[in-house]
């Protein structure tokens, strides 16, 4: 069987990555896109066997040179985004709703079997943020330009690479206490990256006849409990502080003047808000791929790189327990 042409926007990401390992064992066929080359095309290029990875350095709006890529493939994959908005162009509007816009465009003039969109999944409620706003707005324009899309909304995405378990940790092997916001009360469905991957791998292989996907765990978690697992999980006692609403406000406006915000006002109105399944669109496990990694389990694999003894602290290194077998 000849193999297919996927053409993948934001492949340098812990989706990306995940995702170009699967879909070339798989024999599919990857074309990827990055803005510096010289930065991200080692990284890139490891992920896959050579003839199954092909790596293209474009700015995102170069509308010219990235049309030209898809003439030559079947499906178009959207992973692009951000969580907070920087200078040169890096808005929410550019990045959520211009450009998804632009590609669905394509991808009808070349009349792609596919194009999947990697969204985010609250948005519907979260009325106020920017952020979400954007993502619904790119939503929008896509299912306006090409019919043959699918929108996938998935919970916090995590994984030995994420920028959501690793900085918590981080955080919480430094900080004496952890503010929670909202108490900690709002719910997550924590969604492993090898369980979104094989979702977007089915659409593929498979198909689909939903056009939005909402994409979660196997369980539901508040924030508070997250933060728990992940204290419990590198050994480490910290004062979990409920923050009133006008110290988190005052503390996310200092946060985000940061060069890398830990926090912005933005993400804080977007914390009110559950990051659970709408009930309105179809999710993961009702096309038959539930999510099968749970947060604890997975995040224990590597959580021993934030305890005291890094790797020496796991169980192979038990001494206590090779002392009494010998």
């Amino acid at each position: 069987m000849k193999a297919k042409n996927c053409l993948i926007f934001g492949g340098s990401g812990q989706i990306g990555s995940f995702l170009i390992r699967k879909l070339t064992k798989n024999n599919v066929k990857v074309t990827v896109v990055t803005r510096n080359i010289h930065q991200k095309g080692l990284k890139i290029k490891t992920q896959a066997n050579a003839g199954y990875i092909d790596i293209v350095e474009a700015n995102i709006f170069e509308e010219e040179k990235i049309e030209k890529l898809f003439s030559k493939s079947d499906y178009c994959i959207n992973l692009v985004g951000i969580l907070y908005e920087k200078r040169n162009g890096n808005t929410f509007k550019n990045i959520h709703t211009t450009f998804p816009k632009l590609l669905a465009k394509l991808c009808k003039k070349h009349n792609l079997e596919n194009f999947i969109h990697v969204s985010a999944l609250g948005i519907n409620e979260a009325v106020d943020s920017k952020y979400a706003i954007s993502k619904l707005e790119g939503e929008k324009n896509i299912l306006e330009n090409f019919s043959k899309s699918t929108i996938l909304r998935p919970s916090v995405v995590f994984s030995n690479s994420d920028n959501f378990s690793t900085q918590f940790m981080t955080l919480l092997s430094r900080l004496p206490f952890f503010p929670l916001y909202y108490s900690g009360k709002t719910q997550f469905m924590p969604i492993h990256c090898s369980d979104l991957t094989d979702i977007i791998f089915h659409i593929i292989s498979k198909g689909s006849n939903s056009q939005i996907i909402e994409c979660v765990g196997p369980e539901k978690l508040t924030f508070r409990e997250i933060i728990e697992i992940l204290l419990k999980l590198i050994n480490k006692k910290r004062l979990l502080i409920p923050f009133p609403l006008s110290l988190a406000k005052l503390s996310a406006k200092l946060f985000q003047l940061f060069p890398k915000p830990l926090l912005t006002e933005d993400q804080l109105r977007l914390l009110k808000y559950d990051n659970v399944p709408s009930g309105k669109y179809k999710t993961n496990k009702d096309i038959g791929l539930p999510g099968k990694l749970f947060f604890r389990n997975e995040v224990k694999k590597y959580s021993y790189m934030w305890m005291d003894g890094g790797e020496f602290s796991t169980e192979k290194y038990n001494f206590k327990k090779m002392e009494k077998r010998n």
